[in-house]
C-alpha cells in the first residue's frame, strides 16, 4: 500500500483538469478587470519562490522568446534595478504568504509598476486589496503549493495574453491539457515507466539533464519534485552549458559515481540541433560513470506542451521514488521548521 496523506498521487493524476478548470476560471477573472495596454509596458518581471518561481521559469522560456519586451524572472526579495512604471510585475505565491514575493511586490509598487497578484488568497490578496491591485485566484486548489503549478501558471498565461504580449495562449494551453492527459493516462496504469524508472533508481541520487532554456526548466521542476516527495539530494543543469564546466567533474571516480548517481536526460523537440548533438554525446560519454541514463523524450504540440509533458512524467517518477522508499510524498516539515526560525530570529 502507498503511503500518501495528503493525496499526491490524486493531484498529479489531476493535472489536466487544473489545467482546465485554471483556465476557465481565469479567463472569466481577467476578462473583469482593467490591465494596461501592451504599448505601454517596457517589460515583464515575474515575481515568485519555489513552484512560483518555476511557473516564472516556464513563462520565460515559452512566452519570452515570442514577446516584444522582456521577460525576467525575480527569485528573491526586492525588485530588480531597472522596474519602473513601464513594468508589468506579476506577483505569484500559491498560499500569498511568501516572505519574499510580498516584499518584492512591495518594492515593485513602490518603483511605481503595474502589479497583478496571483494566489489563493494569504498577505499576497490582502496587499492587493489594500492597494487596489489586480488579484486573480489560484483555482483549483491543491493539496500543497507544489501540486499547484497549473494553478498559477495558466492565469500568468493568460494575463500576458490579455494585455497582447503573448497572443493565442489559450490555443497552447488546449493542446497542453490534451497532451497531459495522454501522457497521465499512460502514467497510472499499474506498468508504467514512471515507476519502472523510479524502481530502476532505487536509492541512487537523479541527476537531470534537459536541452536548452526549455529542457532546463523541466530539468529544475524534477530537481526539485524528488527533493520534496522523494526527499532525495538531486542535481540539475542543462546544456550547452554544462558541456563548458560540469562535464569535467565526471572525469574521475567512476567506480563511486557508478554505484550512486543516476541520470536523467530529458529531450524535446525545440532543442537547438547542436544542443541535440551534445546531449547525443553526453549520453555516450557518461554511460561508463553513471550507474544508469533514463532517456525521457516529451510529446505534444509546441513548446508549452513538450514542457508540461516532461513535468508530468518528473512528477510521477517523483512520487513513485518515494513509494519505492516507503515515503510519503506530501508532508515537507523540514521547511515549516525553516521559516519557523528565519522568523523567530
Amino acid at each position: 500500500m502507498i503511503l500518501d496523506s495528503v493525496g499526491m498521487f490524486d493531484a498529479v493524476a489531476a493535472f489536466p483538469e487544473q489545467l482546465e478548470v485554471a483556465a476557465a476560471a481565469s479567463t472569466s477573472a481577467i476578462s473583469n478587470v482593467a490591465l494596461p495596454a501592451h504599448e505601454d509596458i517596457a517589460n515583464v518581471v515575474v515575481l515568485g519562490m519555489g513552484t512560483s518561481g518555476q511557473a516564472g521559469s516556464i513563462l520565460r522560456e515559452i512566452a519570452g522568446p515570442l514577446m516584444a519586451v522582456p521577460l525576467v524572472v525575480h527569485r528573491g526579495y526586492g525588485a530588480p534595478n531597472f522596474t519602473d512604471d513601464s513594468t508589468l510585475a506579476l506577483a505569484i505565491s500559491c498560499s500569498g504568504d511568501s516572505e519574499e514575493t510580498l516584499d518584492a511586490a512591495q518594492s515593485a509598487l513602490d518603483d511605481g509598476a503595474t502589479v497583478v497578484c496571483i494566489s489563493r488568497g494569504g498577505a499576497l490578496q490582502r496587499f492587493a486589496d489594500d492597494h487596489s491591485l489586480i488579484h486573480i485566484d489560484v483555482v483549483p486548489e491543491a493539496p500543497v503549493s507544489r501540486a499547484a503549478l497549473g494553478s498559477m501558471l495558466v492565469p500568468a498565461l493568460l494575463t500576458l495574453d490579455a494585455v497582447g504580449l503573448f497572443p493565442g495562449a489559450a490555443v497552447w494551453i488546449r493542446d497542453s491539457i490534451d497532451q497531459v492527459a495522454r501522457r497521465r493516462d499512460s502514467l497510472i496504469a499499474e506498468h508504467n515507466d514512471a515507476r519502472r524508472m523510479a524502481r530502476r533508481l532505487g536509492r541512487a541520487f537523479p541527476i537531470i539533464y534537459g536541452g536548452d532554456g526549455l529542457g532546463g526548466a523541466a530539468a529544475e521542476r524534477w530537481k526539485t519534485q524528488f527533493n520534496d516527495n522523494a526527499k532525495v539530494a538531486a542535481f540539475a543543469n542543462q546544456v550547452p552549458e554544462l558541456t563548458h564546466n560540469e562535464v569535467c567533474g565526471w572525469g574521475q571516480d567512476g567506480d563511486l559515481t557508478r554505484q550512486i548517481f543516476q541520470l536523467f536526460l530529458l529531450r524535446h523537440d525545440f532543442e537547438h540541433p547542436q544542443t541535440s548533438r551534445r546531449l547525443d554525446v553526453i549520453d555516450d560519454i557518461l554511460d561508463e560513470v553513471v550507474g544508469s541514463i533514463h532517456s525521457v523524450t516529451a510529446q505534444g504540440e509546441g513548446m508549452l506542451a513538450q514542457l508540461l509533458d516532461l513535468i508530468v512524467i518528473g512528477d510521477f517518477v517523483s512520487l513513485y521514488a518515494a513509494a519505492e522508499q516507503g515515503l510519503d510524498p506530501g508532508p515537507v516539515p523540514i521547511l515549516a521548521e525553516l521559516e519557523a526560525r528565519v522568523r523567530s530570529v
